[in-house]
């Protein structure tokens, strides 16, 4: 969750869109601000979970599998995890090198990736041990609940370009999800690219009878997606930079608004 990019950026990784994903599964690049990075932030939140002994779901093989266990220790060489209780999910786990964790404490969501796990004795019997995670993702504000775009009325940003020649462009994206802390963009692979850390002032979001929010954007992911139809997109997770309160109102608004719309409908009411 932590991986920054080292100029110049590589070829972004391919994916198949909400295939094999689980669907708990944040994308920690909508939540920017909320990411964990330095040692004490991140062994303060393991600690915590260690004391309220929470359970702590671990997905692997792209959301196909999955492994229920706790926290039991932090130790200088690392963290110990309990054994699960399949004996098949236990040995599977061992043989990837990225897992998804997560769970929640005190009802405020927390996740975050490991880099494999091995096989040890503790205290007598089989556990885990696995290296700190890079970062922690832990959402604290129910505010910042992410909408995903309905398929029907998609949202378009406008992204400024630097003027050419004195003449100023921009770049019209569509918007898969957005939250109070950030969206998510999609783009075709030939045009604009996004580069990791690139931020971009005056981009500006038409919400349908709510208003326009106008915001400073940074790239924090980007990576290629590939439709079922076999259609090639660029994916990109953006964080609002400094987003004005009147801002984070109307995206607000504008998901209340939303999510209104949707319970009507599935009540037979719209």
């Amino acid at each position: 969750m932590s991986e920054t990019p080292n100029p110049p950026p590589t070829p972004a990784p391919t994916a198949a869109i909400d295939e094999d994903k689980p669907s708990e599964l944040l994308e920690p690049s909508d939540y920017g601000e909320y990411l964990l990075r330095t040692r004490n932030e991140i062994r303060s939140v393991l600690k915590a979970l260690v004391e309220h002994v929470a359970q702590i779901t671990i997905f692997f093989n792209e959301g196909k599998d999955l492994l229920l266990t706790t926290l039991v220790a932090i130790e200088e060489r690392g963290l110990i995890f309990d054994f699960g209780a399949s004996s098949e999910m236990n040995r599977k786990a061992q043989e990837v090198g990225k897992l998804f964790c997560i769970t929640s404490l005190e009802k405020v969501k927390v996740q975050f990736i490991l880099r494999g796990l091995k096989k040890i004795d503790y205290q007598g019997g089989p556990a885990f041990l696995a290296d700190y995670p890079d970062a922690v993702l832990r959402l604290q504000r129910r505010e910042y609940y992410r909408l995903t775009m309905p398929v029907t009325r998609p949202l378009k940003c406008l992204i400024p370009l630097p003027a050419v020649g004195g003449e100023h462009k921009h770049l019209e994206v569509h918007v898969v999800d957005i939250s109070g802390g950030g969206m998510a963009i999609v783009i075709p692979p030939d045009s604009l690219p996004l580069v990791e850390g690139t931020e971009f002032t005056g981009c500006t979001i038409d919400l349908p009878d709510v208003g326009t929010v106008t915001a400073t954007v940074r790239i924090l992911s980007v990576f290629e997606i590939t439709l079922r139809s076999g259609a090639h997109l660029r994916r990109s997770g953006c964080e609002f930079v400094k987003l004005l309160p009147q801002m984070a109102t109307l995206i607000q608004r504008y998901i209340i608004k939303v999510e209104r719309e949707r319970k009507a409908r599935e009540a037979g009411l719209a």
